[in-house]
């Protein structure tokens, strides 16, 4: 040892050795730096689907939020329609105020509706029920806590309505269909155009005047027939809306009775 420590005389012996040595070291060594690496593979890859769960669920979280503000902001865009519908009524009415849909009347010979609206709100039989687009009925039976509106395409129900272009007069009726109504009374020579707007003349006092009700889609005239057959569109949308405005026109003989408010009709 002392002769290859001052000398150096075993290096290149010692060299060959560990030549020979390193593939036995590296074999032996092989199994413990599988077995380092496959535990960090199972460890990495339960890290990462844990992490993909909890992706997952941080995206399902925000997309359900997100969903929620989009209904938000439908729900407000459509009370703010109802609110500048208010507006167009102007002094027509005394006060409104938005019902929400409960319920709809499934049976095919009724076109019917609940809403959250009853007595303990001064609701009264024969109130008129409108939505951002038109006249959608009127309250024909009241609770408590709810209301029933029968609607305007009800084949049971009618009003009196005028062109808004040339005033002339007529009366609406429901087919049942939930997109057309009738206007009857029209003689064959009556001014009347498609496209026409068709609205709420007042007259009745049941309905506020000059709302709008619906618009000319056809017009038949039968050869010999006195009268036309008119088609109109409700401008309503009662398959849609899922709120309502209940207005109360504004009548001098209207009165109170032990908190309801009384048609000026009953």
């Amino acid at each position: 040892m002392t002769v290859d420590h001052r000398h150096g005389h075993l290096e290149n012996i010692r060299s060959f050795l560990s030549t020979l040595v390193y593939p036995l070291q590296y074999i032996v060594n092989m199994p413990l730096q599988a077995g380092g690496w496959i535990n960090n593979s199972i460890v990495t890859q339960k890290q990462l689907l844990e992490e993909n769960e909890d992706l997952s669920k941080d995206l399902l979280l925000l997309n359900a939020k997100l969903q929620k503000y989009d209904i938000i902001i439908e729900e407000n865009n459509r009370l703010r329609e109802l609110l500048e519908s208010s507006v167009r009524l102007g002094e027509r009415v005394e006060r409104v105020l938005i019902g929400e849909l409960i319920a709809v009347e499934l049976e095919s010979f009724r076109r019917q509706i609940v809403i959250n609206k009853g007595q303990r709100d001064e609701v009264y039989d024969g109130q008129p029920v409108v939505d951002a687009n038109g006249i959608m009925g009127q309250v024909v039976h009241v609770n408590p806590f709810s209301s029933t509106v029968l609607l305007i395409i009800d084949q049971t129900h009618s009003m009196p309505v005028q062109l808004n272009r040339n005033g002339l007069r007529a009366i609406a009726v429901g087919t049942g269909q939930d997109n057309v109504l009738l206007l009857e009374n029209l003689p064959t020579n009556a001014d009347i155009k498609t496209g026409d707007l068709v609205i709420s003349s007042g007259l009745g006092r049941r309905f506020p005047r000059g709302y709008p009700v619906g618009t000319v889609a056809n017009i038949t005239m039968e050869p010999g027939e006195p009268f036309a057959t008119v088609q109109i569109t409700p401008s309503a949308n009662p398959g849609q809306s899922r709120e309502v405005l209940l207005i109360w026109p504004y009548e001098e003989n209207t009165t109170y009775d032990q908190g309801t408010k009384k048609s000026p009709l009953k």
